[in-house]
């Protein structure tokens, strides 16, 4: 069993782009190839997979599988780099030197900046078509692979989200009634003050103060439930230090600060560990918790994010297969075709689930393939039905990466008494402007 830690990923993301901010995607296109669609033509389509180990023998089986089925079609399969976040910049490379692939695994933050390469394809009118059956996917993993609404540069590739994962062991020891998709926000609070001992540095709540993504994207749901958003409508200037924002930063404030029913983590790991051992009460995380939890043997449950006025939106971090034009209609056409088909509900069971994934697809949570995985890991089920409030995708933009450092930064200081929410906000925002404008 693999998961994907968006703890890991999140952070590696951040690297990748920094490492790439200072090249340049756009460039001259290579030599035209057939400019007419022969379905039978013999072609040759590149893929880099961005995997290794049991996901990568995997996909080979996958690619090998499709080109029996198509005998014109020969896809020359490999992981592209020695670490997915170096994707980015071979991708950069490539794009200079014309020798880019026809697909390639991306993480979700970069598809702005691949979609301004001038690089990728277009596949806004098939996706639309019926068969594909566009909507089984979440609203942010659409508009993950959506970066500017204007094109549609690939498919979803991994989604996850963040849920409420809550220690019955504590809640039982409290005499408290487990969450459930009713809980407000009012609910999460009185029941972390309930679950926090300080006599056994026992807490209600685990956050991470470290000013990473983890601490950043942790916050995004709450700020979005309360109307709130990330960046204003043309994505050019922050919008979180809003009204909306500053509720949603007090909320957990008065937590941390004055109920001290939240364990700060400085780390990002600490929380999850002390969550298995039965020192904290409820954490928010992923399908990539449920792995630890299980080997522990901690008594665990999960549902939806405690929401306001019934919102329980969360956040997702999908991942992409973006295509690439070459100028070649049999290139194009058997790229997508072969993206399509690894994304088919009948395909990703055998890809995301076997090794551990959410399924990409909603209808995909009542296969066999899921129900066998749900069982050895409980609350995966419900962690795939959580995708459909998994409605807004974080942006895209290149000066994602210093608007999160200097979010991050506020909510750890706000968090541990060191600073005003609103004055935090409104510093990270200008943080943030001065990185967004540099961006453009």
């Amino acid at each position: 069993m693999t998961y994907h830690p968006q703890l890991k990923r999140t952070a590696l993301v951040g690297a990748a782009i920094a490492a790439v901010s200072a090249l340049t995607l756009t460039g001259c296109g290579g030599q035209q190839g057939a400019t007419t669609l022969d379905k039978d033509a013999p072609v040759t389509i590149t893929m880099w997979s961005g995997q290794t180990d049991e996901a990568q023998d995997l996909i080979e089986k996958l690619a090998a599988e499709f080109e029996d089925e198509h005998s014109n079609v020969t896809i020359e399969l490999s992981a592209g780099a020695s670490s997915t976040e170096q994707l980015l910049q071979k991708l950069s490379a490539g794009f200079a030197g014309n020798s880019y692939p026809d697909i390639s695994y991306a993480f979700g933050a970069w598809a702005s900046q691949l979609e301004a390469s001038g690089r990728t394809l277009d596949i806004t009118d098939k996706v639309n078509e019926p068969d594909v059956k566009w909507e089984e996917f979440s609203e942010a993993a659409r508009k993950t692979v959506q970066p500017t609404g204007e094109k549609t540069i690939g498919f979803p590739a991994i989604v996850d989200n963040l849920s409420l994962i809550y220690n019955k062991t504590l809640f039982d020891k409290a005499g408290l009634d487990y969450p459930d998709e009713n809980w407000s926000w009012d609910d999460f609070r009185d029941a972390a003050k309930t679950l926090t001992d300080p006599a056994s540095n026992t807490y209600g709540y685990g956050y991470s103060v470290s000013g990473s993504e983890e601490t950043t994207w942790q916050f995004w749901p709450h700020l979005w439930q309360n109307g709130g958003e990330i960046l204003s409508d043309d994505q050019q200037t922050a919008a979180f230090d809003s009204e909306a924002g500053v509720e949603a930063l007090t909320f957990l404030q008065d937590m941390a600060v004055t109920d001290k029913s939240v364990y700060l983590d400085q780390t990002d790991t600490k929380f999850g560990q002390l969550f298995a051992s039965d020192r904290i009460g409820m954490i928010t995380s992923g399908p990539w918790q449920l792995y630890d939890l299980v080997k522990a043997g901690t008594d665990y449950g999960v549902t939806v994010l405690p929401g306001t006025d019934g919102d329980h939106q969360t956040v997702s971090g999908p991942d992409i297969w973006a295509l690439f034009d070459h100028k070649d209609a049999n290139r194009e056409y058997w790229s997508y075709e072969f993206v399509k088909w690894l994304t088919s509900a009948e395909q990703d069971v055998r890809w995301n689930v076997a090794i551990g994934n959410l399924p990409l697809r909603s209808s995909e949570v009542d296969s066999e393939e899921f129900a066998e995985q749900a069982a050895q890991y409980p609350g995966l089920e419900i962690m795939a039905a959580n995708n459909e409030n998994a409605q807004k995708a974080r942006p895209t933009v290149p000066g994602y990466v210093n608007l999160s450092e200097a979010i991050g930064s506020a909510i750890s200081q706000v968090l541990q008494g060191q600073s005003d929410p609103a004055e935090a906000l409104k510093a990270a925002a200008e943080k943030a402007n001065e990185k967004l404008g540099d961006s453009k």
